[in-house]
């Protein structure tokens, strides 16, 4: 019998033969899944998954798909060289061989159905392509009994042509309990069982019968198949064996962490001079610690789900590490996963943690995974990482599929990854088993998702034997059976109240009349005025520097602001124009160096700085721009900074004043996280007020956010005004515990926020509904790469020559280079004015719609500002995602 191969030689390696390839993965499967894996039935998870390696390619083994493979000779008929759809029956066979519950082998028949694509709609597919009608004229066949008599002639085929490689792939594949003769002759009655499984009739597809654990039990069984299939293809593309080394993960300790913190706290001493940051550190100490106590007992409990509910600056992100890796050594985890809202924010965390351990992102212990980072996981011993083509990139296999000790990353890669995942997606959902998952900030999960995440978490908890810890300031209440890890919270509210909340007229306004917002010369003129009191312009002597903080519901409305407080002042000087001066003379990309440098230059300048912050900024000039303002915060310089929302979670700057637009009460806590952040003042003061449209623009920018779909304005300007009083100025334990919890009880039981049709999706195994789900409202958009340093600009002319010389390896790492410099524009219409404005961008490359820009470029003026980035008409839809 000639060879059969599952991978073809070429130049680089003598091919793969088939036999080895499905032994291969089987192997795989075994490091992949934890022996003590079970399925809803109660069976062994990883012999179940074993018995889909071995057969998951068998279709290969037809002399249709070897001629394929090998000569490139396309079939007569087309179907006779598809492999995937006779893997599938024979998966089900071998696991109904030996005698697993029929929901196992129906989501065995589906995992290796699409372990090249994407998950259908369970029962609906299994129904189409078992279905067979009696006594139908060939001419007449619909396409599931067209491929019912490829598979047919496959089997005649492979018994012709390969039947001893076809009895050795059954015997491995039933354990003996099947065999290739059995699976031949009995497929017309397969075709009946596998049908029967759903409980259809010849006619309805019937979802009732699928447990509600279907949906899981094929994630995990397609999720683990994919894992262990595509690392090895690309493992023997680069030479390399299997091992349980390959998937192992490095465990970021407790022990060190635990000892980082203690050198912070060494210092806090909560009675000595009665220092308000060292009584906040005492308060962080004691939070920490009451988490920590309630975690043995919650872990010895079996988990579930738990929530931290402290105020903003109490240290949560590393009481959270610390509840997530006490929790893991108490159950056994494996895993830690850290998901957060904003891309903006990942950095930061990323880095603690690479400080804590001494790490960066490319090894065992840590991954940061996200739309703009690189994601990969090297080994120093492993010389041949880099050998496989961009198909077949094992580290960065490994990275994306979270094989790492601790993953940080954003709710979208994780939540869309359970609820309705491409392919190589659900190469993560193996590491999910076992892990611990903490959700930073839950509150910004968009309202349509709020009975599905709940549903997803209990999937979690239940079938990966996962634990769950949400952390916030502002508990959504998501979670029905979650236990609280701080032990009586609101004392922590009412013993760290470090500003007061004030209802500026036009807020008043809007609660009674919806009518006469704030114009932007009127909030410039507030702005202004705090600034000169504090600089003692307008007084006899000069007070404190105050730093303010103005955050806007879109970037119109952000831009408008940042131009009325700039024409307000005579002596404005723009952070983002020093910051491009030094940019520009040092040429390369943004260092540490040169944000010492731009905060020390407006410092010495001797104006008024003010800072633009905005999503039309490159992601490196944002991060840069914010530990400019920083520095300057730390400096006592007096400070205005205008900007979206993006400022509102994981921002480490603290302002004396902050002016919020109007919006959600959860959005108006977060954003009072920003002022006096560490006691710098006995009060600061949080002032909310409601904005105007900009120009052209009908509705103000609160409407255009936040009052499509669910109007949660008129919840939260109503709760405010019951919590205050009318008073005007509200306490911060007012708002921050008592309106905070009265707003989402609210929305849960007046507004039934959430999409019960999400729910059902999973109940029902609809992964074709689950797929087209996303966390981030889909538009299209085109990417503009704003190349503003020597370095930039040679990336994208070697990405360029890249994909001319169809060197698409290159082009991609090149691309990803410049991820970082790129900006996102959303097209809302084809002939919209962004659209027309930048279809006259040169593309990098003919097949992609992303675009380029050289700021040194004349021809490019009018495309880039300074102050507030790239320019391009936008609309009020523009969020901060």
């Amino acid at each position: 019998m000639p060879e059969r191969y599952s991978h073809p030689p070429n130049d680089v390696h003598d091919g793969v033969p088939l036999v080895n390839h499905l032994g291969d993965v089987a192997e795989r499967v075994r490091y992949v899944i934890p022996a003590d894996a079970k399925t809803p039935a109660g069976e062994p998870l990883r012999a179940v998954v074993e018995t889909l390696a071995y057969v998951h390619d068998f279709g290969k083994a037809t002399t249709y798909f070897q001629d394929y493979l090998l000569r490139s000779k396309e079939p007569r008929y087309e179907q006779y060289r598809y492999h995937a759809p006779l893997g599938s029956f024979a998966a089900y066979y071998a696991l109904s061989a030996q005698n697993f519950d029929s929901e196992t082998c129906l989501a065995g028949f589906v995992a290796v159905a699409k372990h090249h694509g994407r998950l259908p709609d369970v029962a609906a597919y299994v129904f189409s392509r078992a279905n067979r009608r009696e006594n139908v004229s060939r001419g007449s066949q619909n396409s599931a009994e067209l491929q019912q008599a490829a598979i047919a002639k496959q089997l005649k085929d492979i018994d012709e042509h390969a039947p001893e490689l076809a009895r050795e792939v059954f015997q491995s594949a039933t354990d003996g309990e099947g065999s290739w003769s059995s699976f031949r002759g009995s497929f017309r009655e397969l075709l009946t069982e596998v049908k029967r499984s759903t409980g259809s009739s010849a006619t309805t597809i019937n979802r009732e019968t699928l447990s509600e654990r279907c949906y899981g039990l094929v994630l995990e069984c397609w999720g683990s198949l994919v894992l262990a299939d595509k690392t090895s293809a690309a493992a023997a593309a680069s030479g390399s064996d299997a091992s349980a080394g390959t998937y192992d993960a490095e465990k970021p300790t407790f022990e060190r962490l635990d000892e980082y913190i203690e050198s912070i706290e060494r210092t806090a001493d909560a009675d000595r001079d009665g220092n308000r940051s060292e009584r906040l550190n005492f308060l962080r100490a004691k939070a920490r610690t009451s988490v920590l106590s309630n975690v043995e007992s919650f872990a010895d409990t079996d988990g579930g789900v738990a929530t931290i509910t402290l105020p903003t600056g109490m240290g949560k992100t590393l009481t959270g590490l610390s509840a997530a890796l006490s929790v893991r050594d108490r159950v056994g985890g494996r895993r830690v996963v850290y998901a957060l809202p904003f891309t903006s924010i990942i950095d930061q965390v990323v880095a603690e943690v690479e400080g804590i351990y001494q790490v960066d992102t490319t090894g065992r212990l840590l991954t940061a995974h996200h739309h703009l980072s690189e994601a990969t996981i090297v080994d120093e011993s492993d010389e041949s990482a880099d050998e496989a083509d961009a198909n077949d990139d094992v580290a960065g296999m490994l990275a994306e599929s979270w094989r790492a000790g601790m993953t940080v990353t954003t709710f979208v890669q994780l939540l869309e990854s359970l609820a309705g995942p491409a392919n190589r997606q659900s190469m993560k959902l193996p590491a999910l088993r076992d892990s611990v998952v903490v959700l930073d900030e839950p509150q910004s999960l968009p309202l349509d998702w709020w009975k599905l995440v709940p549903r997803l978490v209990r999937m979690l908890t239940e079938q990966y034997n996962a634990t769950v810890i949400a952390m916030t300031a502002t508990q959504p209440q998501l979670f029905d059976d979650a236990t609280e890890l701080v032990s009586e919270p609101e004392t922590y509210f009412e013993a760290t109240e470090r500003v007061q909340y004030e209802l500026d007229d036009s807020t008043t306004r809007y609660i009674e009349s919806r009518e006469e917002p704030k114009s932007y010369t009127e909030a410039a003129s507030a702005i202004v005025d705090e600034t000169a009191e504090a600089n003692g312009t307008n007084s006899d002597e000069a007070g404190e520097t105050e730093s303010v903080l103005a955050i806007c519901n879109t970037i119109d409305s952000a831009q408008a602001l940042t131009a009325h407080v700039t024409e307000s002042l005579s002596d404005a000087i723009s952070v983002g124009s020093v910051y491009a001066d030094v940019l520009e003379s040092t040429d390369r990309d943004s260092t540490d160096t040169e944000v010492t440098t731009v905060a020390e230059r407006v410092a010495d300048a001797g104006g008024q700085p003010v800072l633009h912050l905005s999503t039309r900024l490159r992601p490196v000039d944002r991060l840069r721009l914010i530990e400019t303002a920083k520095l300057l915060t730390e400096r006592s310089c007096s400070l205005v900074v205008v900007s979206t929302q993006l400022v509102e979670a994981g921002v480490d700057i603290s302002f004396d004043r902050v002016y919020r637009d109007l919006a959600p009460i959860d959005s108006i806590v977060q954003a009072a996280g920003r002022c006096n952040r560490s006691f710098e003042r006995d009060r600061g003061r949080v002032v909310v007020w409601w904005l105007e449209a900009p120009d052209e623009q009908t509705k103000t920018p609160s409407e255009a956010v936040y009052n499509r779909g669910t109007a949660l304005l008129p919840v939260a300007t109503e709760t405010l005004d019951d919590i205050g009083g009318g008073e005007g100025t509200i306490p911060e334990a007012a708002v921050s515990k008592t309106a905070v919890e009265e707003y989402y009880r609210r929305l849960h039981d007046e507004k039934n926020v959430g999409k019960d049709a999400y729910v059902e999706y999973v109940n029902e195994a609809r992964a074709d509904e689950l797929g087209e789900l996303s966390l981030i409202e889909q538009r299209r958009s085109v990417e503009v790469v704003v190349c503003r340093t020597a370095t930039e600009r040679k990336r994208v002319e070697a990405a360029r020559v890249a994909w001319r010389d169809y060197e698409f390896e290159r082009g991609r790492q090149l691309m990803d280079s410049l991820k970082e410099a790129t900006v996102s524009i959303p097209i809302y219409r084809s002939d919209s004015e962004e659209a027309q404005a930048l279809s006259g961008l040169a593309r990098i490359h003919e097949d992609t719609e992303t675009r380029w820009i050289d700021t040194r470029d004349v021809r490019h003026d009018s495309y880039f500002d300074s102050t507030t980035g790239l320019v391009a008409e936008s609309s009020v839809d523009n969020r901060i995602l």
